[in-house]
């Protein structure tokens, strides 16, 4: 164990040596034979890697294998020599070292250069200066060799011995320097440019320095050392900034990406000047479109996304160019580029980004086919930015709107109706609109619409902002086209027609209504007569009008009745309106028409003829829409109600939204108390000798690899997640504080030793279930009598799935020989919650997840609350989830129906759907479903939900 604790570095699985094992190992390494030799090398480095005892072996391994001419054979001797033990028990140098040391300087020396630099990096590995000593002349004769590969690795082992042993060579700088100044390859000018930085930055700055003008002219391995060595430097003394801003202006224009990127970095470090804040951004915006790879685009955009919230104006510069990277067919990216663009958008720019946006959107009509999918989300991305653009900007919205109606006419059906409440919001907020958009929407629903949804939305904006005697006629016109002719039943779309041209309303055309008595077979098999009054229009010209209205009255007819009652409900406040702006001979006649579609429609869902029957709500609001046409119901309800709850929606969303916004900004905003700090006041006593400005600790921490930050580094304390692991009368008792931290799970394990005795090789051996892992195995510690000793180890976490962490806790006591004692811990269960945070997407990205994901768990509401709100509350606070509908109907109607949707650390999704109503006696009924791509995630859910449902009162 202690060899294993005291040369382990990496954990290789192997099969335990044999008694035997040695032996076989001797015979192997000793034969002739280089495929035997071979095998057990590589058998005894695993052996001893893992602390396995090898008597023997090393000197064996120094007579038989590091004489033997076998390049890969003597690479693997090599290997093994770097893991063995060096030293004797009393930790003095072994005497086979002295064999060891006499190959190595003889290698050193060899005539093939491979086995030099192979020599030379088993040097940078040795930690013993014993044994370094002698090879000293060695290595600094390969500074001079003929071959590159050597001096590059000859470099390498003077920095190595340097920077652990600088006695042994006190003159390694001005050495390197020195070599430095003669050198020609940029593999070797490179680690001898990184020793002088890491060891003698002067000397570095001041070969920089003298090399500024051929700079330009180095490798790119050479150029990026020289960059992080500009930012060392300018971060300990920003006096220094002057010397190497025209050198950083100059490598913007690498043809090196890598270069170029590395610079923009460093010049955006180095000054926040516009000048070097929009050379900065055109290099990554040059880059952005100049390279292929995503990850690559990402990680430039993830940069421009830091540039934005402090530079507006310069990012505001290059908005188109970077909108040139929606050509991309990588759905990240344009999502990316949309969400910075959408903040950058200003009055200036507004008009010529949505030009840009509809040549997009034309384009995309070639990319359906390919990938339907990401074509269907990137149009939601496209109609959302639009939609933004038009609440925002009023100059704008005129032509905004006429890109939201494109998407009105869309063939994809998840798309249109997202662009018909964008509409509806538009309308609402600009009333000197509401005219185009009724005449445009008035002409997409009778030429041939059929996505009901679409339809219901297009409806109810027609009905309810026709405001004159033109607009309701002629919505009235276009709702009846398309369910034309009347009544609505499958024979009349045969027998007869009944043509009601309605633009002839508001004219002096004569009416004359015509009887027919026709046969009708009843469902006994009896006969009865049917009365059709047809009523004909004088003087206009007849019209088709049943195949003009074939989609909405198929639909119908095929038992869509919620498309039925808005059609409905959309006739009945048109000739509501009519009574004010029409006379009474056309108003009768709009309100006679409605009347005889609702009443028909009724007739048709009770009939045999009906593919379903209708529900009793669908029915109530048609029976509603009649009564108000007949005067016995107030017609408020559908004049004032509808668009009084519509602009509380408004209200509510736009409300939602700026809190959003209100919590973004104040994340920017400094505390009252929180001192300001002016850098032209601060000194480098006061800070170690570092400068670190407030405007660049972003970027010191992205960039500097040593910088750390405090809050990352402290992980809070909570007493509710600290679990007891063994019994108080155990003889140790262990607790351990469970602490998630994004794709870590941190267990601080507290081990206290009960009894008067001294614990030996005490070892908390842990192992996990489900998609955890275990990084690394906890040390052993000794623990006096009476005494504790907190143990941190750290588990991974590969997806948002519940686990289980089990172990026990092994110890011997010291002075009885006595065997090794056990304690079995609690299993330490992680919560699925602690990966779960709230998130906000869209009703149709609702939808469409719902539809794609296959795991659902389906839960029965057994609870003891009667409130349907405080109920909601409760799944809300149990999930961590964000609650998608609106709220504040749900006592007042007894009925609940709300969407709950977050997302995980991982990416995961989590979608939930409540279904109850309060029944007679007051009790809450219903079912929950949660759906997700993984079973775990809503077994978990659904177990949570299940076992806190009934205590909660």
């Amino acid at each position: 164990m202690a060899a294993l604790e005291k040369q382990c570095t990496l954990s290789v699985h192997y099969d335990r040596s044999t008694p035997n094992e040695v032996g076989e190992l001797k015979k192997d390494l000793e034969s002739n034979d280089v495929e035997k030799k071979t095998k057990a090398l590589k058998r005894a480095i695993l052996l001893q890697l893992n602390g396995e005892a090898l008597p023997g072996v090393l000197m064996t391994v120094i007579r038989f294998i590091l004489p033997h001419e076998d390049n890969h054979l003597r690479k693997l001797c090599l290997v093994y020599l770097e893991i063995v033990d060096k030293t004797g028990p009393q930790g003095k140098m072994l005497p086979e070292m002295i064999l060891v040391c006499n190959m190595i300087r003889n290698e050193l020396t060899h005539p093939n250069e491979y086995s030099r630099g192979c020599a030379l990096r088993f040097v940078c590995k040795i930690k013993e200066a014993e044994i370094l000593e002698p090879l000293v002349p060695a290595v600094r004769q390969n500074l001079e060799h003929r071959h590159s590969f050597v001096r590059r690795n000859a470099v390498l082992a003077v920095h190595m011995i340097f920077r652990n042993f600088e006695y042994l060579i006190p003159d390694a700088p001005e050495l390197v320097y020195q070599f430095l100044q003669g050198e020609t390859d940029v593999a070797c000018k490179r680690n001898a440019f990184e020793m002088l930085c890491q060891c003698d930055e002067e000397k570095a700055v001041k070969y920089l320095v003298h090399s500024l003008e051929v700079v330009s002219s180095w490798g790119e391995i050479l150029q990026l050392s020289a960059l992080k060595l500009i930012r060392t430097i300018c971060k300990s003394k920003p006096e220094e900034k002057a010397t190497f801003i025209k050198l950083i202006f100059e490598l913007l224009q690498s043809s090196c990406a890598s270069v170029a990127f590395e610079a923009a970095t460093t010049l955006f470090f180095l000054s926040q000047s516009t000048t070097a804040v929009r050379a900065a951004v055109e290099c990554y915006c040059r880059l952005l479109l100049s390279q292929s790879d995503n990850n690559i685009r990402l990680i430039l955009l993830d940069r421009l996304e830091e540039i934005r919230s402090s530079h507006p104006s310069v990012m505001q510069e290059v908005l188109f160019d970077m909108m040139r990277i929606l050509s991309s067919p990588n759905l990240e990216i344009r999502k990316k580029v949309l969400s910075l663009a959408s903040d950058l958008v200003t009055s200036r720019n507004a008009q010529p980004i949505i030009n840009l946006i509809r040549k997009e959107i034309h384009g995309l009509a070639t990319e359906v086919g390919d990938d339907f999918e990401v074509t269907l989300q990137y149009r939601q991305l496209l109609l959302r930015f639009i939609r933004n653009i038009a609440m925002n900007f009023p100059d704008c919205v005129a032509l905004a709107t006429s890109v939201l109606e494109e998407f009105v006419d869309d063939e994809l059906a998840v798309v249109a109706p997202d662009a018909v409440v964008a509409l509806r919001e538009v309308a609402v907020k600009y009333p000197h609109l509401q005219s185009s958009i009724i005449e445009r929407l008035g002409y997409i629903v009778t030429s041939g619409l059929r996505n009901p949804r679409v339809l219901r939305g297009i409806f109810w904006i027609l009905a309810e902002f026709s405001s004159n005697s033109d607009q309701v006629t002629n919505s009235f016109h276009a709702v009846l086209t398309v369910v034309s002719p009347l009544p609505l039943s499958p024979q009349w779309s045969t027998e007869t027609e009944v043509v009601s041209d309605v633009q002839s309303v508001s004219s002096d055309h004569s009416f004359h209504s015509v009887s027919s008595k026709k046969p009708k077979v009843l469902a006994d098999g009896t006969y009865a007569t049917q009365t059709v009054v047809e009523e004909l229009v004088s003087g206009v010209e007849r019209r088709d009008l049943s195949r003009q209205g074939a989609a909405v009255r198929s639909l119908i007819l095929g038992g869509d009745y919620f498309l039925g009652v808005a059609v409905c409900s959309a006739m009945t406040k048109l000739a509501l309106k009519s009574r004010k702006l029409l006379n009474k001979q056309a108003s009768h006649k709009m309100i006679a028409t409605s009347m005889l579609l609702c009443s028909s429609l009724l007739r048709f869902a009770q009939s045999s003829e009906a593919p379903a029957k209708m529900d009793s709500g669908s029915a109530e609001r048609i029976i509603l829409c009649i009564l108000s046409l007949t005067g016995d119901v107030p017609g408020d309800l559908f004049l004032t109600s509808s668009h009084v709850a519509f602009e509380e929606y408004i209200k509510e969303r736009r409300k939602k939204e700026d809190e959003k916004l209100r919590e973004q900004a104040e994340k920017d905003h400094l505390q009252v108390d929180e001192p300001i700090e002016f850098r032209i006041l601060r000194t480098q006593r006061q800070f170690g000798g570092l400068l670190d400005y407030s405007e660049h600790s972003v970027a010191s921490k992205e960039w500097d690899p040593n910088f750390v930050e405090e809050e990352d580094e402290r992980i809070e304390f909570d007493l509710t997640k600290v679990v007891q692991l063994t019994g108080r009368t155990d003889p140790v008792y262990a607790e351990a504080h469970v602490a998630v931290k994004q794709y870590d799970i941190i267990l601080d394990i507290l081990v206290m030793n009960q009894t008067t005795d001294t614990l030996q090789n005490l070892t908390v051996e842990l192992a996990t279930m489900g998609d955890l892992r275990l990084c690394e195995r906890p040390q052993s510690h000794n623990i006096g009598p009476l005494d504790q000793r907190s143990i941190r180890t750290n588990i991974k976490v590969s997806s948002t799935e519940a686990g289980i962490i089990f172990g026990t806790i092994v110890y011997d006591i010291a002075g009885k020989a006595s065997p090794s004692r056990s304690v079995i811990l609690s299993d330490i269960h992680i919560d699925v919650m602690d990966y779960l945070h709230p998130g906000v997407v869209s009703d149709a990205v609702f939808r469409s997840l719902w539809a794609e994901f296959e795991w659902e768990n389906k839960i029965s509401i057994q609870t003891n609350m009667t409130d349907l709100g405080e109920y909601l509350d409760f799944v809300i606070r149990c999930t961590n989830m964000k609650c998608l509908t609106p709220r504040g109907l749900e006592n007042e109607s007894g009925f609940l129906a709300a969407n709950l949707y977050a997302t995980s650390i991982f990416g995961e999704d989590a979608l939930l759907n409540v279904s109850a109503e309060k029944t007679a006696q007051g009790n809450i009924v219903g079912f929950i479903r949660i759906r997700s791509k993984m079973q775990g995630v809503a077994l978990s859910l659904g177990d949570r939900i299940s076992s806190r449902q009934n205590t909660v009162k």
